[in-house]
């Protein structure tokens, strides 16, 4: 069995593999500009941050009914399943969807319907996190928290995605207030194109309870004391750092001095479709770049336990980290 693991870094949206793009687009009759799962497969190559988000939103015109977001859901979930994931918060774009006609109601309902079942069916314990695309106004961003409130007993929580740069959070504080009051959890992307500061406001503006990336911190001494300090999880994306060209090579990620100066890191897989792998993908990947140990490894599945939702479930929390603690590395079968 792989070393068990909770995943607190992935939009729903970014594990459409390109088989599935095909066989969604046949189904809802969606021309797609490739010919072959190949050729979309070689278009996931990426300048930067916005040339995958352009790609990103154009292959979600695929997905359109309800079984189409449970079909995405539930493909995410098997794979997570066999890489050892046990517990998963997953982003959803809300507004990329219904700027297309589809309503809020339809995806969520759609994801919530694998999500249901997932404990089940893959033994994956689940949490639902709205994101606000951060590229759109704050206005925007309000209508959709309105439009979500018949189905708050689904979501747990808000996030911030989408383009960083020249997008702050402080651009977002009265909707985060809105949430805060309606008891839903607060996240937020940070200090993955954008500076430190970013960070800072996500924290002090926002008032969010993890920090989602926020690999720039290391560019700041003081606010790498704080987060240790304050036990402010990041949920770190290395692969996706390297595909985005946000680090050059995987050698240069900052995981490993962050680990080293007490923060508490997660590893991630973001938008693994897009992104060369899955989470347990991405621990055999920082495994062999940073030199990690079993004890590092152990480390990061125990930090990602500690910082999920799991507040109504501390005994599952518990039975988690205890599973963590007893893994046998010598008979390791994977990540």
């Amino acid at each position: 069995m792989p070393l068990p693991k909770a995943e607190l870094h992935l939009h729903i949206e970014g594990t459409l593999e390109p088989e599935l793009a095909f066989a969604l687009a046949a189904r809802n009759g969606v021309q797609l500009p490739y010919p072959d799962t190949e050729a979309l497969r070689s278009a996931y190559l990426f300048d930067d941050l916005q040339s995958f988000l352009d790609l990103y939103y154009a292959l979600m015109a695929v997905l359109r009914t309800e079984d189409d977001f449970t079909d995405l859901t539930d493909a995410y979930l098997t794979r997570a399943a066999a890489q050892g994931v046990r517990h998963a918060e997953i982003f959803f774009d809300p507004q990329a969807h219904t700027a297309r006609g589809v309503p809020i109601g339809t995806v969520i309902d759609g994801i919530a319907r694998a999500l249901d079942r997932s404990e089940d069916r893959h033994g994956i314990s689940t949490r639902l996190i709205m994101c606000f695309l951060r590229d759109l106004s704050a206005a925007s961003a309000l209508e959709t928290l309105d439009a979500a409130r018949p189905h708050l007993h689904r979501i747990t929580a808000v996030g911030l995605d989408s383009a960083e740069a020249g997008h702050p959070p402080s651009k977002f504080r009265e909707v985060y207030e809105a949430a805060g009051a309606l008891g839903l959890r607060k996240v937020a992307h940070a200090g993955e194109e954008g500076p430190p500061e970013y960070i800072r406001e996500a924290l002090d503006v926002l008032g969010v309870e993890r920090i989602d990336h926020g690999l720039r911190c290391i560019e700041d001494s003081e606010l790498v004391a704080r987060l240790a300090r304050e036990r402010v999880p990041l949920t770190l994306c290395p692969l996706s750092n390297v595909r985005l060209k946000v680090i050059d090579v995987l050698e240069d990620h900052p995981l490993r001095q962050l680990m080293d100066a007490g923060l508490l890191c997660t590893v991630n897989s973001d938008d693994p479709a897009y992104f060369g792998g899955y989470v347990g993908d991405t621990f055999h990947a920082v495994r062999e770049a940073l030199d990690l140990d079993h004890e590092r490894l152990r480390e990061l599945a125990r930090n990602s336990f500690v910082a999920a939702f799991l507040q109504d479930d501390e005994e599952r929390r518990t039975r988690l980290l205890a599973e963590v603690d007893a893994y046998d590395f010598a008979g390791e079968s994977g990540f």
